[in-house]
């Protein structure tokens, strides 16, 4: 039995930093071979599928997710929030790389809040390190992910043995 939620929940009242995930986006599709599969067959269906997966783990963990695509083709980058669950997703305007934008997203806020870059980028894991984040590559990102699952389920079965 795990006590991560109450400690989050505990840390969330005591005004602790709370935790971001930012995801890299592209690289984490081209790092799981069933999403890069999708994503040469349909490359906005690939988007979509780790968005949700996202969108579920960011319930399931209480973190804020983040997540940054390449590609953006707009003269200024965009920010949507996704579904009910409210992932970020960003796409930076024309000329700017998803790189970019997350180094900017990490020297901004590594310091103000506890973050997590999931990438296996060298470059980017270098810089999100230096600026006091830690970073996670593929595997370690969807290994967290079942495992908050689990968790989730293991609580939302407790609760069920409750009533």
């Amino acid at each position: 039995m795990s006590n991560k939620p109450r400690q989050q929940i505990a840390q969330r009242k005591a005004g602790a930093p709370r935790h971001f995930l930012l995801v890299d986006a592209h690289n984490i599709i081209f790092a799981r071979p069933d999403l890069a599969a999708l994503h040469r067959r349909n490359p906005a269906a690939a988007r979509e599928r780790l968005v949700r997966v996202l969108e579920r783990h960011q319930d399931a963990s209480h973190s804020r997710v983040v997540v940054v695509f390449d590609g953006g083709t707009a003269p200024k980058a965009s920010s949507e929030l996704s579904g009910a669950a409210g992932v970020q997703v960003i796409y930076p305007r024309s000329g700017q790389t998803a790189d970019a934008i997350i180094e900017q997203l990490v020297v901004k806020y590594a310091g103000v809040h506890r973050l997590t870059v999931a990438t296996g980028d060298s470059l980017i894991r270098t810089a999100a390190v230096a600026a006091g984040a830690s970073t996670i590559d593929a595997e370690a990102l969807f290994d967290d992910i079942a495992r908050a699952e689990k968790d989730l389920e293991a609580a939302l079965g407790r609760l069920r043995r409750r009533r």
